[in-house]
C-alpha cells in the first residue's frame, strides 16, 4: 500500500482557491481512490525545508515513502505507476498518454498561462503584447480543437493526462477564452463534471477556508 502524503499551502488568499495545483494532484488521487494525507507548509516566507522538496518555492510535492516529487506532471505520471486508472497498463497507451501530459503543459500551458495572467491583472486588450499573446493561445487551441471533438478523452480512457490539459483549459474557460472552441470547453465540462474533481475541488477550498478560522480572519 502506497504512503503518500501530499504537500500543500497552509493558506492562500482567496483568488486562487480552487486553482492551486494541488487540486491536480488531489483529483489523481480521489480519480484512483489511493489513500493519502494532506500536510501544509507556510505561505508566507518560505522555509529551508520547503525548498529542500521544491526548489522554487512552490507547491504541490508529494511525498511516497522515501520519494519526494515535485511538479504536478511528475507527480501525475509517478501516480499513474500505481493505478491503471490514471495510466493504461498498453505500451501504445502509456507512450499516448506521456505525450500528451507534455503537450498540455508544454505546448498549451505555456500558451494560456501568460494569456490568463494577463486576464487575470487586468492588463488592457489594445496593445500588441495583448495580440502576441491572444494570438498564441488562439492557435494553439485551433490545433487542439479537431483533436477534441474527435474524440472523449486525449489517450483512450480517462487519464492523467485529461487531469492535466482539463485543468489547463478550465481556466481559459472561465475568463471566456473557449468560446471559439467548443470541443475544447465540451471536454472541460466533461472533466469537471467528474465525481472526482468535485471531491477534490471541495476539499481544497475546505482546507484553506479552515486556514482563514485559524487565522482568525
Amino acid at each position: 500500500m502506497a504512503n503518500l502524503t501530499l504537500t500543500t499551502f497552509d493558506w492562500v488568499p482567496a483568488k486562487p482557491r480552487g486553482y492551486v495545483r494541488d487540486l491536480r494532484v488531489r483529483w489523481a488521487l480521489e480519480e484512483a481512490a489511493l489513500p493519502y494525507r494532506v500536510a501544509s507548509v507556510p505561505f508566507g516566507p518560505r522555509e529551508a525545508a520547503h525548498f529542500a522538496h521544491q526548489p522554487f518555492g512552490q507547491v504541490p510535492w508529494l511525498t511516497d515513502g522515501d520519494l519526494s516529487i515535485f511538479e504536478s506532471g511528475a507527480i501525475l505520471l509517478h501516480l499513474g505507476e500505481l493505478s491503471p486508472r490514471l495510466m493504461p497498463s498498453d505500451p501504445h497507451g502509456r507512450s499516448d498518454t506521456t505525450e500528451w501530459v507534455f503537450a498540455a503543459l508544454n505546448s498549451v500551458e505555456m500558451a494560456s498561462l501568460p494569456w490568463t495572467m494577463s486576464k487575470l491583472m487586468g492588463h488592457a486588450t489594445d496593445t500588441p503584447a495583448w495580440k502576441f499573446v491572444d494570438d498564441f493561445l488562439k492557435l494553439r487551441l485551433k490545433h487542439l480543437e479537431p483533436v477534441l471533438a474527435a474524440r472523449e478523452w486525449l489517450a483512450g480512457p480517462f487519464s492523467v493526462a485529461d487531469i492535466l490539459m482539463s485543468d489547463v483549459l478550465r481556466i481559459v474557460d472561465d475568463y471566456d477564452g473557449l468560446a471559439a472552441s467548443p470541443a475544447c470547453r465540451a471536454y472541460v465540462a466533461r472533466a469537471i463534471g467528474r465525481p472526482a474533481f468535485a471531491k477534490a475541488r471541495a476539499d481544497q477550498i475546505a482546507h484553506f477556508a479552515a486556514a482563514d478560522k485559524a487565522r482568525g480572519s
